[in-house]
C-alpha cells in the first residue's frame, strides 16, 4: 500500500491533517472519500479539517481547505495559523509568508515560539442588529463574513447556552440559504475577554475552537460592548485567541487573528486509514 506523509497540528482546539501536495500525492477521483475518511474520530486519525499546500503563481503557496464531511471551505483562520506554521517548519516559507484562499490573500508571521498572526481578509457584510425566528422565539443576532458566513448571539452564560441545538437551528435557518452559516455564542467577562462557542458548518457540530468565528464574535461583541482592539477570545478548549483590529464607521479594517499553532505528530497515511 502507498503512503502519504502528513502533519496532525491543532490551533487552540481546532484541529487538521496537513499534506504538501505541491508534487501531487492525493488522488483527486476518490479526494471526497478520502477527507470524509482520514476525519474520522477513532476510526482513523479524527480532525476538523484537511489542508492540502499546493503550489502558487503568486505567492508562497495556495492551499485547498475542507471540511470533515469533504465540504470545501473559503477560509479558516486556525487552520491558516496551523498551516503557516507548518510550512514554516517544513523550509516552504520564512517566518513572513503569504499564501492563497478561496477568501483571498493571506498573510501570517510566525514566531519561533509557535505563536501565529495571521492579517485576515477584511469583513464583508456586518449586520449588527437582525431578529432571527427560531422555534422557542424571536433572537437578536448579529452576522458578518470573516472569510465565511458567522451569526454571533449574545447571551448570558455561554456555558448554560445549547449550542448544539441552537448553533443547528440557526445554521441552517433560511435567513441564511442556500450556503448557511456557522453560528457563534458570547458572553462578556471581566479583563477585556469573550467567551465563545461555536457551531461550525461543515464540522456539523461544536468545536472547540473556531478562528473566523473568535473574530467575527470579537468584532460584533466589540462594537455592542464598546471593546477596543485587542479583544481576548477564550474558546471551548481553554486556549485564547487574541483579536486585533481599526474600528471606524462601523467598519472594520487590519483585522489580525493571534495563538498557537500545535505539532501535535507527523505520521503516514495507508489506505487503510481511509477506506
Amino acid at each position: 500500500m502507498e503512503s502519504i506523509q502528513f502533519c496532525k497540528m491543532s490551533g487552540c482546539g481546532n484541529d487538521f491533517i496537513i499534506i504538501d501536495n505541491r508534487r501531487p500525492v492525493i488522488d483527486e477521483k476518490t479526494l471526497s472519500e478520502f477527507i470524509i475518511g482520514v476525519c474520522r474520530p477513532k476510526m482513523s486519525v479524527g480532525a476538523d479539517g484537511v489542508i492540502l499546500i499546493e503550489n502558487s503563481d503568486t505567492v508562497d503557496f495556495k492551499w485547498r481547505f475542507y471540511n470533515s464531511d469533504g465540504s470545501v471551505a473559503e477560509m479558516c483562520g486556525n487552520g491558516a495559523r496551523c498551516v503557516a506554521r507548518f510550512a514554516y517548519l517544513n523550509g516552504i516559507t520564512g517566518p513572513e509568508l503569504a499564501f492563497e484562499t478561496l477568501a483571498g490573500v493571506v498573510s501570517a508571521s510566525v514566531s519561533e515560539t509557535g505563536l501565529v498572526k495571521i492579517r485576515m481578509t477584511d469583513p464583508l457584510n456586518l449586520v449588527l442588529d437582525r431578529t432571527i425566528s427560531l422555534k422557542n422565539g424571536n433572537f437578536e443576532i448579529g452576522s458578518v463574513n470573516t472569510g465565511v458566513p458567522h451569526a454571533v448571539m449574545m447571551v448570558d452564560d455561554v456555558n448554560e447556552t445549547p449550542v448544539k441545538e441552537l448553533g443547528r437551528e440557526i445554521r441552517f435557518h433560511a435567513d441564511f440559504a442556500p450556503v448557511g452559516t456557522n453560528a457563534n455564542f458570547v458572553t462578556v467577562l471581566p479583563d477585556h475577554k469573550v467567551a465563545i462557542r461555536t457551531y461550525e458548518r461543515g464540522v456539523e457540530d461544536e468545536t472547540l475552537a473556531c478562528g473566523t468565528g473568535c473574530v467575527a464574535g470579537a468584532l460584533i461583541t466589540a462594537n455592542k460592548c464598546n471593546l477596543t482592539s485587542p479583544v481576548t477570545m477564550q474558546t471551548r478548549s481553554g486556549g485564547c485567541l487574541n483579536i486585533y483590529f481599526n474600528h471606524h464607521d462601523n467598519i472594520y479594517s487590519d483585522v489580525y487573528l493571534e495563538g498557537d499553532a500545535r505539532v501535535i505528530y507527523r505520521a503516514e497515511l495507508s489506505d487503510e486509514a481511509w477506506r
